[in-house]
């Protein structure tokens, strides 16, 4: 068997975009056979959440959804941990930005991180990245992580079908 694929999803400060698309991944992923095969996670840009649980509104809406909330603590992303994963998803064009200056130039590194909406098959084709920025839902109110959650999940198939492929292509 193949070493493991890794994916990691990268908002703010790790308490509502990155860890929903991480939840809502691993249970696509899962549900597809590939949880076994494929480990997902999540880190902030920023280090000012550092140590915080998701964010109870996020936790609310992956719950009424009918998502398993894990135990889990904000953390910051490293260098280590771009060269560590297979694909990097970027929640905003600012975060791919900020992941792509912590690659220092590396070009493999730099090829793995990709923007999480670039994925939905309804986002817009042959624009600037900021036009695929997930939604940030921590000024509003729950209305925003409905907003944030729908977004996630209309890129997860395609992106649980990129990492299909890629793990295909390793044999």
């Amino acid at each position: 068997m193949s070493r493991t694929y890794r994916v990691m999803t990268v908002c703010t400060g790790n308490i509502c975009r990155s860890p929903m698309a991480e939840v809502v991944l691993r249970d696509r992923l899962e549900k597809a056979g590939l949880g076994d095969r494929v480990v997902v996670d999540s880190t902030g840009i920023s280090d000012e959440e550092h140590g915080n649980p998701i964010d109870r509104r996020a936790q609310r809406v992956l719950s009424a959804h009918g998502y398993p909330v894990p135990a889990r603590r904000a953390r910051q992303v490293t260098p280590v941990d771009l060269t560590a994963r297979d694909l990097v998803l970027a929640m905003t064009a600012s975060h791919a930005n900020a992941l792509r200056r912590l690659a220092h130039g590396d070009p493999a590194v730099e090829r793995r991180i990709r923007m999480y909406r670039s994925f939905d098959p309804a986002a817009p084709t042959g624009v600037a990245e900021h036009h695929l920025d997930v939604d940030d839902p921590w000024y509003g109110d729950a209305a925003g992580f409905e907003v944030t959650l729908a977004e996630v999940e209309a890129a997860a198939d395609a992106i649980v079908e990129h990492v299909r492929a890629e793990l295909d292509a390793r044999g």
